[in-house]
């Protein structure tokens, strides 16, 4: 009876874990996945669901690029595994509009031209929405100070400051 294989450190060679099979409400619809237990949400949505409007950033979960809503709160999809996430519903920037008609926070962010290169867009929509149906933002300082995990390079912040406001205004505080 052989031993088996050993590796040069002398531990045994371990097996490549299988997929593990999840359901995920994305933008409104039903996906079941088979996917690989170290796959973060991110990488989901961008390279097997080509939802390409979150975006890789710094992949550490500091500035906000990826930010997603995870049963209407906001997340890092870039340090959020997807096979903790079974059963949950996702939301992202492709899934904000209704019926072709922009989000309110989509409109305000155009209204107040509040991108320049427009990579943490997607990010710092979502993540306003989530804020927005927090309720906890009533003043200018309240919402810079909840969307301070969302970093624009570009230094656009008091436009998205601004179209955060027309957007709690239009919606009355609720996403």
């Amino acid at each position: 009876m052989s031993s088996p294989p050993s590796t040069q450190s002398g531990l045994q060679p371990t097996a490549t874990p299988k997929p593990i099979s999840i359901t995920l409400t994305i933008n409104g619809k039903a996906r079941t996945l088979d996917v690989a237990p170290w796959t973060t949400l991110l990488d989901l949505l961008r390279d097997r669901l080509d939802l390409t409007g979150s975006k890789k950033g710094c992949d550490h979960g500091q500035c906000g690029a990826c930010t997603v809503l995870l049963d209407g709160r906001r997340v890092v999809s870039c340090l959020t595994l997807a096979v903790t996430k079974d059963g949950a519903e996702i939301t992202t920037i492709e899934g904000l509009a209704k019926d072709s008609e922009l989000h309110p926070l989509q409109r305000a962010f155009i209204d107040h031209d509040a991108f320049q290169c427009g990579y943490c867009t997607p990010g710092q929509i979502c993540s306003a929405a989530g804020l927005i149906a927090e309720g906890r933002a009533r003043t200018v300082d309240d919402i810079r100070e909840l969307m301070s995990g969302n970093i624009c390079r570009c230094g656009a912040y008091p436009n998205i400051v601004a179209a955060i406001e027309q957007a709690m205004a239009a919606m009355g505080g609720r996403s």
